[in-house]
């Protein structure tokens, strides 16, 4: 057993000092008494959270999910503890139905070894609007239907679809049904208010960035963004990049909808590199400044760090470091079903160390140090 001593620890609801953490694989204890033969570990009054949990990332270090590849996923996992993110759901692109399938089966079929844990796949796209494909290639876009995805079923956890679009209605209604696992979400689409009310009712409970890839608010049109905001029981997810979306708006989610937001990265092949030339789903992209763009000007993904998504939202608004943390950690673990994403006893000892700049000193996954700064 080991002993994380003299940490700030990051809880549900405080930031405790003077506490040990005694944890194997999982959690054994939090408390202000040193348990005896133990392996003591000095945090040395840094920050320490449960592991961060990334529902929506494409690629990093220069792999890519779709690119089919052990290699890939390996890296992937690999690279993203920099981060601070200990697991992540393997987040694929609207592309042909042979690319899909290969990307799918090869999560289905990868066996983990180190790194960030790999949760299972977030499907962002084929079942999509063209007319909010954002990057997106319309080439590929489908009407909803099971028949490229039942083999994999296992290993779906999140799907993106627009809900507007011929077939959608039964699609989610089935999936509902038979996989209630799975966390439907609205985006990349041009649903109205009202049609995207409706979705609710049918099983969509979450929205995919929120204002990007979707109509936008409008006082006479609330769309999307409008239906999501008044839905308590629907989360949604930001990038944080100060590029997607304005800051001002961080406070005015957090003080609207702070239980129901995730932080995610939406990060792309050119995550955790320098600028360039790069690409995301078979097309060109050009790294500069902190953003990612097709050829045309579209925002295609982005570059951002998690750690960098902490701070970014940190630094504009007034949101506690607990209910800040909890963004990437128990929010995301909630709606997918996890036993993770809390400083509490039996739940798994997937820890991140960082300073009051979010720099991660130190990785934990399953108790182990995976990364040190």
């Amino acid at each position: 057993m080991k002993t994380i001593v003299n940490a700030k620890i990051i809880t549900q609801d405080e930031v405790l000092e003077g506490y040990a953490l005694s944890f194997d694989e999982k959690i054994v204890a939090l408390s202000q008494d040193v348990p005896e033969n133990t392996e003591l570990m000095d945090a040395q009054g840094l920050y320490l959270s449960a592991g961060f949990i990334d529902i929506h990332i494409h690629g990093s270090n220069g792999y890519d999910v779709m690119d089919g590849t052990e290699e890939a996923l390996a890296e992937m996992s690999k690279s993203i503890l920099q981060t601070g993110t200990t697991s992540f759901l393997a987040t694929t692109m609207t592309m042909s139905k042979e690319d899909i399938y290969c990307a799918l089966l090869n999560v289905q079929n990868f066996e983990q070894k180190s790194g960030a844990k790999i949760l299972g796949v977030h499907l962002e796209g084929p079942f999509i609007n063209v007319a909010k494909k954002g990057a997106q290639n319309d080439k590929y876009v489908q009407k909803p239907n099971m028949e490229l995805i039942l083999p994999f079923m296992d290993i779906v956890k999140m799907i993106t679809l627009a809900p507007e679009v011929d077939g959608a209605r039964e699609f989610i209604e089935y999936l509902s049904k038979e996989y209630p696992h799975v966390l439907l979400s609205v985006g990349h689409s041009n649903a109205s208010y009202e049609e995207c009310k409706e979705s609710f009712s049918w099983g969509v409970s979450h929205a995919t960035h929120l204002f990007n890839a979707m109509n936008p608010l409008h006082h006479r049109e609330p769309g999307i963004v409008g239906a999501v905001l008044e839905a308590d029981e629907v989360s949604f997810d930001v990038i944080a990049d100060l590029i997607h979306i304005h800051p001002s708006f961080f406070n005015l989610l957090t003080k609207l909808k702070k239980e129901q937001l995730i932080l995610i990265t939406d990060a792309m092949r050119a995550g955790c590199l320098h600028c360039g030339v790069s690409d995301i789903g078979g097309q060109k992209v050009i790294v500069k400044d902190g953003e990612a763009r097709l050829e045309d000007g579209t925002l295609a993904g982005s570059v951002l760090k998690m750690n960098e998504a902490l701070k970014n939202f940190y630094e504009h608004t007034d949101i506690s470091l607990p209910e800040l943390l909890a963004t990437v950690t128990t929010i995301p673990a909630k709606k997918l079903g996890l036993n993770k994403g809390l400083i509490e006893k039996g739940f798994e000892a997937d820890f991140v160390l960082f300073n009051e700049a979010f720099e991660i000193s130190e990785v934990y996954v399953d108790g182990d140090i995976v990364f040190q700064c």
